[in-house]
């Protein structure tokens, strides 16, 4: 009887608003408890905390004492967070439910493990507070899949992010940063992005230590944050925040033909970033350069995404097709299967459906371009803006 009347306790707890998220990722209806801590949790989550010795329990599966329930009922997830996440600064990153385990995982121990936002610890990173950081990553080369240790350095001061191999020095506007795990095949693959000659460029780097990564990300974060800061001196964290960094909306491979229509289909792959409202495509998922790329406006502005059934088609594979209708040209994709069509087709749809604000009509016609310089006396290979020439001049 004390076992069903405590399981009912805590399933009438987890209702509650406060506790009807997982503590650490958002996820709904959490399952799990820490009970040492207080908090309720996800399976995953749970699984983080089982890691670092933090006691745990099913809510419906397990034996609940008394004094335990009591402890959660005292507790809770609000109360754990003003006390754990009393001083988490704006630009460090909180991961989602569907965030790679990393972010997750390095949240977590950096909440109650190393208390790094309790506001009394000296703990959080140097690059957090001084604006610099250095150390060593692994890079995948331009031309192959091989990773090679690369120098990086951070600077806030400078807006810049540089590595170093050879004597080119760059500058690029427009730097993002995104997990991708499963892309580069390393649980700590990160992706950096940047304009480089009117192009989009990528960096895949990964580092042994979990922790290490997960610093060098929101290290960019803050660097990022204090360029926007500068840029938009006026804006709230509530409008910069989401453009510190982002994750894409959609990626993986279609066919594409030609604008006539009447060329052979080849197998691209695509990314469609929302925020900038751009559908990139390469060659191959790790290409360090795009082929092209394609602007998404909206219906008011001449257009359209829709399925096809392309009339001259050449050489594709692939059956399920995709038009996307600019006021220049049409595009026409075909993919694999039914599902991924659907996927694309909505995808592009909540683009096409958000409002154009200044600053899209502002990146539509904006060209960025690199300023290259051959010197015998800088050694960075590349040096990367953290944010845009444009916006720092206004």
């Amino acid at each position: 009887m004390t076992n069903e009347r405590n399981k009912k306790i805590l399933l009438e707890l987890v209702k509650q608003p406060e506790n009807s998220r997982c503590a650490d990722c958002g996820a709904p209806e959490p399952d799990w408890a820490s009970y040492k801590i207080g908090v309720f949790v996800c399976l995953n989550c749970s699984g983080i905390h089982r890691s670092l010795s933090s006691r745990v329990k099913s809510i419906r599966l397990d034996f609940w004492e008394d004094d335990l329930v009591e402890f959660m009922k005292s507790t809770g997830n609000a109360n754990a967070r003003a006390v754990y996440e009393k001083a988490v600064p704006p630009y460090y990153y909180r991961p989602l439910e569907n965030d790679c385990n990393v972010l997750r995982d390095q949240w977590i121990r950096a909440k109650y493990q190393r208390m790094e936002f309790n506001g009394v610890t000296k703990y959080p990173p140097l690059a957090y507070t001084t604006g610099f950081h250095e150390g060593i990553l692994w890079k995948k080369g331009k031309e192959n899949m091989q990773f090679q240790k690369r120098k990086f350095v951070l600077s806030e001061r400078e807006f810049t992010l540089s590595y170093y191999n050879k004597e080119d020095y760059f500058n690029m506007p427009d730097l993002n940063a995104t997990f991708q795990p499963q892309k580069i095949s390393h649980p700590h693959g990160l992706q950096i992005t940047y304009q480089d000659e009117n192009k989009t460029r990528n960096l895949y780097v990964y580092h042994e230590s979990a922790e290490e990564i997960v610093i060098w990300y929101n290290s960019i974060r803050a660097a990022r944050y204090a360029y926007l800061k500068t840029a938009y001196p006026t804006g709230s964290d509530e409008d910069l925040v989401p453009m510190i960094t982002r994750n894409y909306l959609k990626e993986g491979y279609m066919e594409k033909t030609g604008p006539l229509q009447k060329e052979s289909f080849r197998k691209r792959w695509f990314i469609l970033d929302s925020q900038n409202r751009k559908l990139l495509y390469f060659k191959d998922q790790l290409d360090a350069e795009e082929l092209g790329v394609i602007f998404i406006g909206t219906e008011s502005n001449g257009y359209s995404v829709r399925e096809c059934v392309p009339k001259h088609a050449r050489g594709n594979k692939w059956k399920c097709g995709i038009m996307v209708e600019t006021p220049e040209r049409q595009f026409v994709f075909m993919c694999e299967q039914e599902r991924e069509q659907k996927q694309w087709l909505n995808a592009l749809r909540k683009v096409l459906s958000r409002p154009m604000s200044p600053q899209d009509y502002t990146g539509k016609r904006r060209r960025p371009g690199a300023c290259l310089q051959s010197t015998e006396q800088i050694v960075p290979e590349f040096m990367l803006l953290i944010g845009s020439e444009e916006g720092m001049q206004n």
